[in-house]
């Protein structure tokens, strides 16, 4: 929200700089976004008057002007201006003013006629960005005045980014009352006076959404005169909070609802057809809205309607059907309080957001509507006119909110600011803020204002004293906790292990959203029950993702696209899979490399990574838990049909996946080289083997090498989990230490050299032992595999 300094001090001013009271608003919670001037830097322009004119004797388009500024003598000024004239008021920059963007203003010459300084449009003055013509000021503007005093420019714009629960502030009066409390000085609200009622004129009003709109009122004023001009005092203090000027009208009610923090809202009473009715949607039931969009209803929203067609979205936007405009001479003139829940998400939901919006929501004071109408009727009548007719008011009291008191004991507030205050003090702050309060023995009871729906139990009471006594202001002490230490179990790795190691191998941490494109998505992971968002940030982020390589895949690309021709990215984090309508998250690691095996070296040939590259790195991971898992193969959608593993626990638990990415894929993706992955399951990742001690054997232990030939399709691990199953005890480790195809061998079949070693805790074994051992194992493998003893 955007105030006037000016305007604000003018209801408190306390003896403060602007930054000592931009310090205590944003100490107080109203935290301060930034303060700019009012208008740009400029001097020597003041207040002048167009007291002659005449055509220039060369120029069509030019006048030559004696302007009155305050001076012994007019001043000769030549001006283009299309609403020059005389008898007009005009900011009047005289021979040494300077403008902004360092415009020096000097004597000249304009088509051989002396100019002895410059008539001012707003743009000239930078106090807008495009101008039709001079600024024309008010009839009675004091000639000679400097025109920054004239419009109080020399001031500041404070700009307030308030939390959602400080909707009383959302005003300059609310603002002004925190300051007043803040500084504990008197303030005064606006005085509003009832207008005297001229004609007996109404519009009748049924409130039918009496549980979402507990107080309407309206009034009819007539024969306003529609071509009058907003004040240049409301203009200047609307541009100061953000609100361009429209019109006489619209531009009142646009001010008190800055002043007052009320919306309002005003009709071209001509154009509506009956009664005023506040009613619900009908199915089906569109509105055109002021900003030219025609939107469709649904039945939970709520309108303004006459007995024909509904003509505003209630709380958010008018109808254009029924706009005040420059013909506009009759005004029903509408303020309402609405539940904000009845409000919240409606303008989003039509994809709106507006002033009325934006406060409705967070709550409006249900007290404060008739003052407001009255003060809107008051500034009408001021500027542009008109007979008053008598306010129509319909009221649902038991649907508006009830303010309870609330009870706040002296012991709690002490215990928790850790200070005692005076029950004084604590009285005067409450009151200032606009607070009833009773002081009972040991405890205060208080009623909070209508203003402010954020206090509702006690510890917001303890918060408004802390906060007006100033949190700088409360003692520091050491925060004390009595606990016993968890216990660390082993049986968990850590995960930060895990991301070292991979660190440690060349991969970088990513970050991506759990948010993905729809297309993405479908592309890697077809099969996946999907969870779309109601509201998504983007379109190109309106699922859940189920696999975190959408992310990893996309920042691959954007790199590669960006001569990163090497990329290792892993990432931790949740998957989202929707199971029977439910969501499920679970936590995954995932993987990507593409690009060389190694960074560019003289010591090694450069080379592709390939799928063993990624396996070894994804076996080094399960090697910091000592888990012993298979690499299956199987088929994934994502992955190449012949480079694909599905990693298994020996239990049998699916703990992920490895594999290089489908060609297809890769090509709709606009990857130019492979690129290989892997996901993993984090709970089974992280499952640890506890180490346990085992006794080291003072008997010598006995290598013996073997080749088998066994089929192309059997997999060495096949061969490995064959041998390991004939539990004989002696064996103590088998390495694969070589694979042959070629020459020797039969097409179809591969040889596969192993080193098995073993060794017995209770002797030294001879050679009749040890080749009873290796016949044994030959003969299971044979049976089971088929393989056969290389010659």
């Amino acid at each position: 929200m955007q105030i006037s300094e000016a305007w604000l001090r003018e209801y408190v001013n306390p003896a403060i700089t602007t930054e000592q009271l931009v310090e205590q608003l944003t100490m107080a919670g109203l935290e301060v976004d930034s303060v700019t001037p009012a208008a740009a830097v400029f001097s020597g322009v003041v207040v002048g008057e167009v007291v002659a004119m005449e055509q220039h004797p060369d120029a069509d388009r030019l006048r030559v002007c004696l302007v009155a500024v305050g001076e012994a003598e007019p001043l000769q000024i030549v001006c283009g201006a299309s609403n020059v004239r005389v008898g007009l008021r005009i900011p009047a920059a005289l021979i040494g003013a300077v403008l902004p963007g360092d415009f020096k203003i000097k004597r000249s010459k304009l088509r051989g006629v002396e100019s002895f300084g410059m008539l001012c449009s707003e743009k000239e003055l930078g106090l807008a960005t495009d101008a039709h013509g001079l600024m024309e000021l008010a009839i009675d503007a004091p000639v000679g005045v400097d025109i920054r005093d004239y419009l109080s420019l020399n001031d500041n714009i404070i700009e307030v980014d308030l939390t959602p629960n400080r909707a009383d502030c959302l005003s300059v009066e609310g603002i002004a009352r925190e300051v007043a409390v803040l500084n504990k000085m008197d303030w005064s609200a606006t005085q509003v006076e009832k207008s005297a009622v001229s004609h007996a004129d109404t519009l009748i009003v049924s409130v039918e959404a009496t549980d979402a709109c507990p107080r309407y009122l309206g009034r009819l004023i007539k024969d306003v005169n529609p071509k009058t001009k907003t004040p240049l005092w409301m203009q200047e203090r609307l541009r100061r909070s953000g609100v361009r000027s429209l019109s006489a009208v619209v531009d009142v009610t646009n001010y008190v609802l800055i002043e007052l923090g009320q919306p309002l809202h005003a009709f071209d009473a001509v154009k509506l057809s009956g009664d005023i009715h506040v009613r619900y949607a009908k199915t089906d039931e569109s509105v055109a809205l002021l900003n030219g969009q025609t939107i469709k209803l649904d039945n939970e929203t709520l309108v303004i309607a006459d007995d024909n067609q509904a003509l505003a979205l209630a709380g958010v936007m008018g109808g254009s059907e029924s706009a005040v405009s420059d013909d506009t001479q009759d005004v029903f003139l509408e303020c309402a309080f609405f539940i904000p829940q009845s409000i919240a998400g409606k303008a989003r939901n039509y994809g709106l957001h507006t002033d009325s919006s934006h406060r409705f929501e967070r709550g409006v004071d249900p007290t404060l509507q008739e003052r407001a109408i009255e003060r809107a009727t008051q500034l009408i009548i001021d500027i542009a006119g008109g007979s008053v007719g008598a306010i129509t008011e319909v009221t649902t009291a038991s649907t508006l909110p009830q303010r309870p008191a609330i009870l706040l004991r002296k012991l709690r507030l002490e215990k928790t600011l850790g200070i005692n205050l005076a029950d004084e003090q604590v009285v005067d702050i409450f009151q200032r803020l606009g607070m009833s309060v009773q002081t009972q023995p040991d405890s205060w009871s208080v009623t909070p204002p209508g203003c402010r729906f954020d206090i509702a139990i006690e510890a917001d009471l303890i918060e408004e004293v802390a906060r007006i006594v100033g949190y700088n202001n409360l003692p520091n002490s050491g925060l004390l906790m009595r606990s016993e230490l968890g216990k660390a179990t082993e049986a968990v790795l850590d995960l930060d292990r895990v991301k070292d190691l991979l660190v440690d191998r060349g991969y970088q941490e990513a970050i991506t959203y759990s948010f993905v494109d729809e297309d993405i998505q479908q592309a890697v992971a077809p099969d996946d029950d999907v969870i779309r968002l109601k509201n998504p940030i983007s379109s190109d982020l309106s699922v859940m993702r189920t696999t975190l390589w959408c992310g990893l895949l996309k920042a691959a690309l954007h790199n590669t696209n960006r001569q990163q021709n090497r990329v290792r990215f892993f990432e931790t984090g949740l998957r989202f899979v929707n199971k029977d309508d439910n969501m499920q998250q679970q936590k995954m690691l995932s993987g990507l490399a593409l690009g060389s095996a190694y960074s560019e070296q003289w010591g090694v040939a450069t080379r592709k990574v390939d799928f063993f590259d990624v396996k070894a790195d994804v076996q080094a991971l399960f090697s910091l838990t000592g888990a012993d898992v298979q690499f299956v193969p199987a088929k994934h959608p994502a992955l190449h049909p012949g480079q694909t593993a599905e990693i298994l626990s020996q239990q049998g638990d699916k703990i992920g996946w490895l594999g290089m990415l489908h060609p297809t894929l890769e090509k709709q993706l606009g990857f130019d080289t492979q690129v290989f992955l892997f996901e993993l399951d984090q709970d089974l990742l992280l499952n640890k083997q506890i180490p346990k001690f085992k006794p080291l054997s003072k008997y010598p232990s006995v290598r013996r090498d073997i080749a088998l030939i066994v089929k192309e399709e059997v997999a060495v691990s096949e061969i490995i989990n064959c041998i390991k199953g004939c539990a004989e005890q002696t064996l103590q480790d088998i390495v694969v230490f070589d694979i042959y195809r070629g020459k020797g061998v039969e097409e179809g079949s591969k040889s596969v050299a192993l080193s098995l070693v073993i060794q017995d805790f209770s002797q030294t074994l001879t050679d009749s032992e040890i080749d009873a051992i290796f016949s044994g194992l030959l003969e299971t493998l044979t049976t089971k595999i088929s393989a056969k003893l290389r010659d």
